[in-house]
């Protein structure tokens, strides 16, 4: 029997040994009690599902080393979300425009890794597209009148961030500028939150938070299984994707969107134009950490098919393009002798950049 935990438009395969008990307040594990016993938690942050699944022998421990990994999503995310009045990128968008805001080193080092992905992009990936994106409302399936995104243009340009390294500060030098670290950040979560269970001696881990995943070791001497979801047809999957310490992100036009005029208008935006971006339908990335991933899954959607797999091609990537047809880096098809599944054998059948 097999277990698919969601995680955006990726999913991660597992063998389900029994049904889940519940060890700790929201720390389940499948066979406790057993050497090497799994245990996960999932919790509703950063406007996505966090989960956390790791293995060790004594449950008092692992189900501490969860809380510990979903307790720094949490921090981060009070911290950085744009949405939380109190988090210092709130603060940094209010008063960044009238002058040098100090933001403490983690959000800094943050913020300027941005700008680098901006530089390496050109431009596709620019953590201030929200002063734009910002007047889009997707429940209420709402966009910015012609007007409104005419006037927010002019603010959307990474190069307006002044950035002192000295006294860590940030200044917009435009009037209307606005940030949001929504591409990036939640990579950054995963990361840390890898980096706390690690502290804490733990080999074999997954962390998850919407469409980014890292993953530590394998699972019960296998590798890690990733489908990577049909953008349309969410039941089907596009690659099966076996990975051992690897981050895998996935961006598309459907986790938040509404459709008006014939037009699907959803969160990743073209900074150029302050619309969607609509040349492709989904992009993931694997690499190393999902910082990365996370930044250069946004970018390349931005970028569409032939410039972002010109950006990436030496990592692996899949991209499905606005006509659902799929898009593979020679990076990925390098790893394709170790897969087996039919839907990663379709991936021959692809364009291979």
């Amino acid at each position: 029997m097999r277990k698919v935990a969601m995680a955006g438009s990726i999913l991660l395969l597992a063998a389900l040994m029994m049904e889940a008990r519940e060890i700790q307040a929201g720390c389940r594990s499948n066979d406790a009690g057993t050497e090497g016993s799994w245990f996960f938690a999932d919790e509703s942050i950063m406007g996505t599902n966090a989960r956390i699944e790791l293995c060790h022998g004594d449950a008092e421990y692992a189900c501490a080393a969860v809380e510990a990994a979903l307790a720094e999503i949490r921090r981060i995310d009070a911290a950085m979300s744009p949405y939380v009045e109190t988090s210092l990128l709130s603060r940094m968008n209010r008063d960044a425009r009238f002058g040098p805001v100090p933001v403490g080193y983690e959000l800094f080092a943050l913020v300027a890794q941005s700008i680098e992905y901006s530089e390496a992009s050109k431009g596709a990936f620019d953590v201030t597209y929200a002063s734009a994106g910002r007047y889009y409302d997707y429940r209420k399936r709402l966009r910015p009148d012609d007007a409104t995104l005419e006037e927010a243009l002019p603010a959307i340009d990474y190069r307006h961030l002044e950035l002192d390294p000295e006294e860590q500060t940030v200044r917009y030098a435009h009037e209307g500028v606005y940030v949001d670290l929504g591409g990036i950040a939640k990579g950054y979560a995963v990361d840390r939150a890898i980096a706390v269970l690690r502290a804490r001696g733990i080999t074999q881990a997954s962390v998850g938070a919407g469409g980014d995943s890292r993953i530590l070791g394998d699972r019960r001497g296998e590798p890690w299984v990733f489908g990577v979801r049909d953008s349309r047809q969410r039941e089907d999957m596009i690659a099966i994707l076996p990975l051992e310490n690897a981050a895998v992100s996935t961006s598309g036009d459907y986790e938040r969107f509404f459709e008006a005029d014939g037009k699907r208008f959803h969160h990743i935006i073209d900074p150029t134009t302050g619309d969607s971006a609509r040349e492709v339908r989904s992009v993931t990335i694997l690499g190393a950490e999902a910082t990365a991933t996370d930044a250069l899954s946004t970018s390349v959607f931005v970028l569409g098919v032939v410039s972002g797999l010109d950006l990436i091609n030496e990592t692996s990537d899949i991209i499905v393009d606005g006509d659902g047809r799929v898009h593979v880096s020679a990076g990925l098809m390098d790893m394709a002798p170790r897969k087996t599944a039919p839907e990663t054998a379709a991936l021959a059948s692809a364009d291979v950049y």
